[in-house]
Parts: structure tokens; C-alpha cells; sequence
């Protein structure tokens, strides 16, 4: 058989991938004081153990008022840094590249965890020992009626954000990581910026599709100037806000371009996020944007979203739809998933892409199995 696309290596500056699937990023909403903590070396480890190439961590935040909930990571000291890097050292100890994920929420901050409701803090959450914190945007409008009412930013509050994401930048390397992606998706601070539904501002970072891209790709150049050139870097975008007068895939593919331009190497395209509108579900849903960005953009793109198996994610990858599959529910569910695609894809597992003490394991149950047929 000819070897499957989505097992072939990938090449972005320095790094190779050893295939093309990519974990994620993936709120944990478990993190004490923005430091990781077990839980999420174990749920991060689990993917290298499964074969996975690249395993991000989850949108960590660049200062404490960029959190979504208080029990978001962060990058914005040495404490957090110094827990991070032992992820990233368990990740390519064991076969993975080590991502990390830089974020800012924005007006979408200072909420509870998802399965406390998810609703902004109060005095009951400051009365346990989290107290709420003031949001910014680009404009003073909250994401929904049980969001906080956020700041306007001020030139100088854009300088401290750039500095902040300037600093998680820095420390992302000190702690060994392979890949920095920039998060400007689902309806946080940057693509706030990106979008007419969030950004309503009439001065130079508003008014229309330059002025909104303005800030993040300040954002970009400053990280892309840090971060070492032989490191890929990575932006995650919303390729579509789903209503009208909202990001178009028009708007991202133009973005994309200027990203590039300013050493962005891989487009995450995913979308939504900045409306209470939903998309429409099925099966790779949002493979037709990461097509569209990889063409009309020239641009690798990684596509995201109910991939929920090994024969959709090869004929994606294959058919120069994307060039890295991302999963997150999937991966969940399956942490073994690029074995068992191997098995899918070639007919025999391919116990090679786990570590050695897994795949001594794994061999052996192969043995036994294979006896079990022939008796």
C-alpha cells in the first residue's frame, strides 16, 4: 500500500513532524494560580504516549486579566514557566514536539469555569477566593448579557498587551518549547480586533479590515521577533464569525497573507466564537476555510473540527485540503489515535510511533494476538 499522507513527515523550518496529527490546545480550566499542575502532565503526556507529532498546551495567558477563568494557565511569571517546562521536556523526551498556545480573553475574561456555569465572577466567586478582574476590548461591549462590560483599550493598554505576549514569548523559550501559536480565534482579544461585531473603534485599529488587523499582527511581528527564527510559529484564527457583518473568509485569507509576511508558518483555521451564533455541525466542517486559506493565502494550514477518524483525516491531508490535522474531542476520546490510524490506513499498527517502554507493550499484545488467530 502507499504510505498515507496523514503518517508522512512534515517539515516547518527546524522542527520536523514525524506525521501529521496535532493535538490541540485544550482548556483544562484546572491550573492553580495560572501553574500547571499533574493533571495536565498526565492529559498532555497521554498524546505524545499515543503517537501524536505536536502536542499543545492549552490557551495559556500572556498576563492575568487575559484568563478566561481562574483556573486558566498562564505564562506571565517564572513559577508558571518553570511547571511548563516540564511538559514540554516530558513531550519530546517521549516523541512529540511541544506547543504552547499564547492567549488574551479579552472581553470574554473573568468568567467562571465552564461547569460552574461559565457566567462572569461576583461577589460569591470573590467571597471563595476568586475574585473578578477588569476585562478590555477594543470596544466597551460585553460578549453576551452575563459577560462583564469591558474596558475600552487605550494605546497604552495595546503596548502592555504587546509586551506581555512579548514576555510569554521568551519565557515559551526558556522552557523548551518547539512551537508558539498565537491564539486570534473564538472570540478573544485578537480576533475581537479582527472582527466588526467586537471592534467599533474610528481611530487607526478600526473602522475597517486594515485598521481591525492592525493590532494583532503588532502582536505577531513582536512575538515572530522573539521567538527564534529556526522555531515555527503557528496563528490560530476564526475563518468566519457565521452572521453577517462579521469576519469573512474573505477578511482571513487576507490576514493569513499578512501574518505570513511576517514569518507566520501555519494557519489553525477554525471559526466562530465572537456570537452566540452556532455553526453547523458534521463531520470536517471547517476543512472547506483551511482549504480556502491554504490557497488563496499560500500558506500551510492545519484544519480542526469533528475529524472524528483516520480515513477523513487522510483524505484531508491527501487531497491538499490542509497539511496537520488537529483534534481535541477526538484525541479525548482516542488518545492512541495515530496508532490506531496507522492500523486503519496501512492494515498492520504502527507501534513505532509510540515510546519504547509503551510499544514494548504494544508488541507483545500483537504477538499474542496474532497467536490467538493462527490457534
Amino acid at each position: 500500500m502507499p504510505s498515507p499522507a496523514l503518517l508522512s513527515p512534515f517539515q516547518l523550518r527546524d522542527l520536523t513532524l514525524k506525521n501529521r496529527i496535532v493535538i490541540s490546545p485544550m482548556c483544562q480550566y484546572s491550573a492553580v494560580d495560572g501553574v500547571v499542575t499533574d493533571w495536565h502532565l498526565v492529559h498532555l503526556g497521554r498524546f505524545a504516549l499515543g503517537g501524536a507529532a505536536l502536542v499543545f498546551v492549552e490557551a495559556t495567558g500572556v498576563e492575568a486579566r487575559g484568563r478566561i477563568s481562574p483556573g486558566d494557565v498562564g505564562l506571565w511569571n517564572d513559577d508558571q514557566a518553570r511547571a511548563l517546562a516540564r511538559i514540554a521536556e516530558f513531550l519530546k523526551a517521549n516523541g512529540a514536539a511541544a506547543g504552547i498556545q499564547l492567549a488574551h480573553a479579552g472581553r470574554k475574561g473573568s468568567t467562571r469555569r465552564p461547569w460552574d456555569g461559565g457566567a462572569e465572577l461576583n461577589g460569591e466567586d470573590a467571597a471563595k477566593g476568586e475574585p473578578p478582574w477588569e476585562t478590555l476590548a477594543p470596544s466597551a461591549r460585553p460578549f453576551a448579557d452575563n459577560y462583564p462590560v469591558p474596558r475600552t483599550m487605550s494605546m497604552a493598554d495595546m503596548a502592555e498587551v504587546i509586551i506581555a505576549f512579548r514576555e510569554a514569548a521568551l519565557r515559551a523559550q526558556d522552557a523548551g518549547f518547539d512551537v508558539v501559536e498565537i491564539h486570534a480565534a473564538h472570540g478573544y482579544l485578537l480576533h475581537e480586533f479582527l472582527s466588526p461585531l467586537s471592534n467599533h473603534r474610528t481611530d487607526d485599529y478600526g473602522a475597517d479590515r486594515r485598521g481591525r488587523m492592525k493590532f494583532p499582527l503588532e502582536v505577531i511581528e513582536t512575538v515572530r521577533a522573539v521567538w527564534p527564527e529556526r522555531k515555527p510559529l503557528f496563528l490560530r484564527i476564526s475563518s468566519s464569525d457565521y452572521v453577517e457583518g462579521g469576519v469573512t473568509i474573505e477578511d482571513s485569507v487576507a490576514f493569513a497573507k499578512a501574518a505570513k509576511a511576517l514569518g507566520v508558518d501555519v494557519v489553525d483555521c477554525s471559526s466562530g466564537g465572537n456570537t452566540s451564533t452556532p455553526p453547523k455541525l458534521s463531520p470536517g466542517y471547517q476543512v472547506p476555510y483551511a482549504e480556502a486559506v491554504r490557497q488563496g493565502a499560500d500558506i500551510a494550514t492545519m484544519a480542526v473540527g469533528l475529524i472524528l477518524d483516520a480515513n477523513l483525516a487522510e483524505e484531508i491531508v491527501s487531497g491538499g485540503k490542509a497539511d496537520l490535522i488537529a483534534l481535541a474531542r477526538p484525541a479525548l476520546d482516542d488518545p492512541n489515535f495515530a496508532i490506531h490510524a496507522s492500523a486503519v490506513l496501512t492494515g498492520a499498527p504502527d507501534y513505532t510511533l509510540a515510546p519504547t517502554p509503551a510499544k514494548s507493550g504494544l508488541d507483545r499484545l500483537a504477538q499474542s494476538l496474532r497467536h490467538m488467530n493462527k490457534a
